[in-house]
């Protein structure tokens, strides 16, 4: 009897397809056979565990060879998280398991909490491989120069968090319970995300240090910017709604006496009403009265500037819920190129590269750089009393001098102040040029120009032979 079921169950197996056996025989063989041998929650410190989906394997419910297993995100799924310009994408590896294989599964969920499950991590409970790999979710950024006086912008809009959001698996925002609208706050650390490239400060209330965390920094503080873009951030408290009963609008005015823009200033008194007098002593939140937020460079339209002699007496007469008119005109910003006379004197000659002289670009002061940004219909030279004066005259008041260069061949270097103070090189020597700014010869170069025009700084050189450079030298490169 155990013969004839022997062949039976041999014949109504024959019945089935060879492909059909060999499946069913595959899949029984492996569930029966892989199982789960451990599965242990990883330990480390949590930033050492953010990865990136590589977008070779899908992400399942159980280790992806044990049964029951079943799809939580597919391959395409994952290899479009792998490319994703979101932190949202990114994973925490939180536990490991292995199998009688030898296999390793990770257990990850996205930062967004979107997605979680077991991916294929190769063979090692160490090291994260195959379907992930580590992340740094993060790039250090460099510290902006001013770092203290920030106010927050909108809380509302972009508060603090532990971490910037999704950077850190159950990144949270953090309380601002206790803190003032005229809190101040101090960056201690800069980053920006990794993936979207958004830069972030890490700020602490100087009213209250319990108050502290990584908040939007728009595009940072910038030392030679009119105006900030600090995200979450601004240089100044944040003052209250603005109504009639307690601001003013301030209209600035080009020259064609139509309106370029307006700004609001709110005060921080209480108590006042429409059509009251400004009082020389009502301020706003970041303590200015009307007078000062006017002339405060960051209040006017950008590109614009305050021409305005009548601020105070305009102020002076303002009233809450009306609007002062004040006169403004186009800035625009001139550069600084370096250039020797031309033959004749009257234009500049050929160009020189900063790059050549001893400490790079000279140096100028922020108050310097301020007298290159006036009115874009003014000219750059003036003349008063009888005397031409170019914008840059005060700037290059000691010599600057070349770095040190060696004679290939005999030469007669023309000193283009004096031509008849020439210097003799013989070859093989060792010399440098000192160049002197020239006022007049500068005047003369940009007697058409204006402000946003390049200004020829026109200089005039002679050689010294020498074997070191002179100790007087400038102190080079320059922000401005």
């Amino acid at each position: 009897m155990q013969s004839s079921l022997k062949n039976s169950l041999y014949l109504g197996l024959a019945v089935l397809s060879l492909g059909a056996v060999a499946t069913v025989n595959t899949t029984a063989s492996a569930a029966s056979k892989v199982k789960v041998t451990s599965d242990v929650a990883l330990k480390t410190a949590g930033e050492t565990r953010n990865v990136e989906a590589t977008g070779t394997n899908a992400l399942y419910s159980k280790p992806g060879t044990v049964k029951g297993a079943k799809r939580v995100a597919s391959k395409s799924t994952m290899k479009k998280m792998a490319n994703s310009k979101k932190s949202a994408d990114y994973f925490r590896a939180y536990r490991v398991a292995k199998t009688n294989k030898g296999l390793v599964y990770y257990k990850v969920v996205s930062m967004n909490g979107k997605y979680r499950g077991y991916i294929y991590g190769g063979r090692s409970t160490t090291t994260f491989a195959r379907g992930i790999q580590s992340a740094d979710t993060t790039q250090t950024a460099a510290m902006p120069a001013k770092t203290t006086g920030y106010h927050l912008a909108n809380a509302k809009k972009n508060g603090l968090w532990t971490a910037p959001k999704n950077t850190q698996y159950k990144a949270k925002s953090v309380s601002l319970y206790g803190a003032g609208s005229k809190d101040t706050f101090t960056v201690s650390k800069a980053q920006t995300k990794t993936r979207e490239g958004s830069l972030y400060y890490y700020v602490t209330d100087d009213q209250d240090n319990s108050i502290a965390g990584w908040i939007y920094a728009g595009k940072g503080y910038k030392a030679d910017a009119t105006t900030q873009s600090l995200g979450g951030l601004a240089l100044k408290a944040s003052d209250a709604k603005a109504t009639a009963d307690n601001s003013v609008t301030i209209n600035y005015v080009g020259s064609n006496g139509n309106s370029v823009g307006t700004s609001t200033f709110v005060t921080a008194t209480k108590n006042t009403k429409q059509n009251n007098p400004v009082q020389l002593t009502d301020k706003n939140m970041a303590g200015q009265t009307v007078t000062d937020f006017i002339n405060d460079a960051t209040n006017t339209p950008a590109g614009y500037k305050v021409s305005d002699t009548a601020v105070a007496t305009k102020a002076a007469k303002a009233v809450y819920g009306g609007t002062v008119t004040i006169s403004v005109y186009k800035a625009a910003t001139s550069t600084i190129a370096f250039y020797l006379p031309s033959a004749n004197g009257v234009l500049a000659g050929n160009q020189l590269n900063p790059n050549d002289f001893s400490k790079g670009k000279p140096a100028i002061t922020a108050a310097q750089a301020a007298e290159l940004t006036g009115n874009s219909n003014d000219a750059i030279v003036t003349t008063a009393n009888g005397k031409t004066q170019t914008v840059t005259d005060s700037f290059f008041t000691k010599p600057l001098y070349s770095k040190l260069l060696k004679a290939t061949s005999n030469m007669t270097f023309a000193n283009t102040a004096d031509s008849s103070k020439s210097t003799t090189i013989k070859s093989g020597e060792s010399y440098y040029i000192t160049y002197t700014y020239s006022a007049d010869k500068t005047a003369r170069a940009n007697s058409n120009a204006k402000y946003g025009d390049t200004i020829l700084a026109v200089f005039d050189q002679q050689a010294t032979v020498a074997t070191a450079l002179p100790d007087a030298t400038n102190s080079g490169v320059t922000n401005y």
